[in-house]
């Protein structure tokens, strides 16, 4: 599996995104579609950008009772995206119906990957706001074994889990880690961050990198040095 950057295209309009994907005259990149953007355009953004050749990750980070998220993901499967998500913490059985929802009937699909823990969530507030006392590595492991025996591809888990996942899952059980950031860059609202490079050592498959792009005084320029530092 080739390793690859994905940029989370958080934009609030149709009219913002494609502004910023016109600089884009090269090569076209990997761009993450999220609920900012998804609820504020809806399916029609999904198509427009495909239409320009991008591949997308649709991530609207599904959770709900099994059989919503089986209809929901049916519905999206007739979008034509690459790759598109659910939380882990659904259980295995929400997993199973989401994807067998998204499975068309010539057994086609996109990728389907499980949240794990956000990478805004760190120890104290998984302990204090969600009253889960285990260390936040023990959970994430046990997600992402959750995502496997449910049949997903893979899961989103912090640059710092990406390693332990494959060895848990093997190595072609997808990685895709946001949380990156360039070593001179600000972390944000990050808590569990790493740059391209180190991301790239440690094992992750996909990385997701937003504002050190898309807020980057030249976007092209801090893409391709993200794909130098992590693809290359």
């Amino acid at each position: 599996m080739g390793k690859d950057v994905i940029i989370a295209c958080d934009f609030a309009s149709k009219d913002a995104c494609l502004t910023f994907l016109d600089k884009f005259t090269g090569r076209k990149p990997f761009v993450k579609i999220g609920m900012e953007l998804f609820y504020a355009e809806g399916p029609e953004i999904v198509r427009e950008i495909k239409k320009r050749g991008h591949r997308i990750f649709l991530d609207l980070k599904l959770h709900d009772i099994p059989n919503t998220v089986k209809k929901a993901m049916s519905v999206l499967s007739n979008l034509d995206v690459d790759m598109c998500n659910l939380h882990a913490g659904g259980t295995v059985t929400m997993m199973q119906a989401g994807l067998e929802g998204l499975t068309r009937a010539d057994g086609t699909r996109p990728l389907l990957i499980a949240v794990t823990m956000l990478t805004s969530t760190d120890q104290e507030s998984m302990e204090n706001d969600l009253l889960i006392k285990e260390p936040i590595d023990k959970v994430v492991m046990h997600y992402a074994h959750n995502a496997m025996t449910a049949g997903l591809d893979g899961v989103v888990c912090s640059p710092l889990e990406a390693g332990k996942v494959h060895e848990l899952c093997g190595k072609d059980f997808v990685t895709v880690t946001p949380g990156v950031r360039f070593a001179d860059g600000d972390v944000g609202d990050q808590k569990r961050v790493m740059t391209p490079a180190e991301a790239k050592k440690i094992g992750s498959d996909y990385i997701v990198v937003g504002r050190p792009i898309t807020a980057a005084e030249d976007p092209v320029a801090a893409y391709e040095r993200c794909v130098a530092e992590f693809c290359d």
